[in-house]
């Protein structure tokens, strides 16, 4: 039960339209998610909505690598909708289904790619401790540049936004989806390092 009234099409006011009419016209095809709640505030949610288009469609990270970092965000914040949302993503963008269930479940993923691992560390720890040590920080920058570096901070930081903002107002799953994630614990979940990559254990 949301803790918010989500206004319908037929309810909104005449600022409200037209953020609604902007993010139907976009990528997304419909108003979904956080925006659900934002949209009480159109100005703020015309802004998040251009930032969140950007950052989930438009990073120098390949959509894969992206939804990766999303999902990690997610589990953290113990973020239902989010997670749900966007592990069927992370599967249709090309994560294997193995380190999404993983993740999920809240345990070490073996990935199949050392950019993949480097994702995920940086997202679990940027996530667990609010910075990352040299290293994890290098292995992005000497991978996909400074824009690269930056561009997937920015996505981190605003699903972190986006999972609290869907936790405070309880923004409801889709009518008969059961919540994906496990309560683990109360408060953030606190996800284990990455496996080393698969190629390196099957040479053990």
């Amino acid at each position: 039960m949301g803790r918010l009234h989500l206004p319908a099409v037929d309810e909104l006011t005449t600022e409200q339209r037209k953020v609604y009419d902007e993010v139907v016209s976009g990528p997304r095809g419909r108003l979904v998610g956080p925006l659900r709640a934002v949209i009480h505030s159109p100005e703020l949610a015309t802004r998040w909505s251009r930032l969140g288009e950007f950052l989930r469609y438009s990073t120098l990270l390949p959509p894969k690598l992206n939804e990766l970092a999303i999902i990690v965000a997610g589990r953290h914040w113990n973020s239902q909708l989010e997670f749900y949302i966007h592990a069927e993503a992370a599967k249709v963008a090309g994560l294997d289904a193995a380190s999404i269930e993983a993740i999920r479940q809240g345990q070490a993923p073996v990935f199949v790619a050392d950019e993949e691992r480097e994702v995920y560390e940086y997202a679990r720890l940027l996530v667990q401790t609010g910075t990352v040590p040299d290293d994890v920080h290098a292995a992005i920058v000497g991978r996909w540049g400074a824009r690269g570096a930056v561009e997937l901070t920015g996505v981190i930081g605003y699903y972190t936004m986006v999972s609290m903002t869907l936790n405070a107002h309880g923004i409801p799953l889709p009518d008969g989806a059961a919540p994906p994630l496990p309560r683990l614990q109360d408060g953030p979940t606190r996800l284990p390092a990455s496996l080393r990559v698969a190629e390196d254990i099957s040479r053990d």
